[in-house]
């Protein structure tokens, strides 16, 4: 498996902004806007997904909403194949299918059209957002791929916070790689 060299995630750590105590206090917020605005930084993310996932013979990414589109579209055409947004509920115009979730203090939902992935038989996805925190929202969306027909190969993160379990729960469902894991 491809991995980021160590020049790659020097490019894109720096990239990256903390905010400190947002949204909350104590909390320290990986801001990828910096990341955006910065073309070599995206540059080299997108051809390191590119290299990493061009053998796999995906049939869709899936980006999760929001920040997973950016990611998620721009890879999908890059690799050739289509691209399937799982949104939050209410979003989507066609009949969907959801899947809910636990929050801190409540719960969320996420849903994608029932025939997103039916152009394909035996499609093969890829799951892709920027973050994976305590994997609520990326444990939906695999299940989700699964219930509309498809078979997710991994899920991606650009970054994954090792010192919350979403990862090793998420492993369950499917493969998972971060491209840089903060502790």
């Amino acid at each position: 498996m491809i991995q980021l060299s160590k020049t790659e995630r020097t490019i894109i750590e720096a990239s990256i902004r903390d905010i400190q105590d947002f949204p909350k206090k104590g909390i320290v917020f990986k801001d990828i806007t910096t990341l955006l605005n910065n073309p070599e930084a995206y540059s080299v993310l997108m051809n390191h997904l590119y290299q990493r996932y061009k053998e796999y013979n995906l049939d869709f990414v899936a980006g999760i909403d929001a920040r997973g589109f950016i990611f998620g579209a721009a890879l999908a055409q890059m690799l050739g194949c289509g691209f399937v947004p799982i949104r939050k509920k209410g979003k989507l115009p066609h009949t969907t299918i959801s899947e809910k979730y636990a929050l801190e203090y409540g719960v969320d939902e996420v849903e994608v059209h029932i025939d997103a992935f039916s152009a394909k038989e035996n499609p093969k996805v890829l799951l892709i957002d920027d973050l994976i925190a305590t994997g609520g929202t990326a444990n939906a969306a695999a299940n989700l791929v699964k219930q509309a027909g498809g078979e997710c190969v991994e899920a991606c993160f650009i970054l994954g916070l090792t010192f919350l379990d979403g990862m090793s729960k998420l492993q369950e469902k499917t493969n998972v790689y971060s491209l840089i894991e903060v502790e």
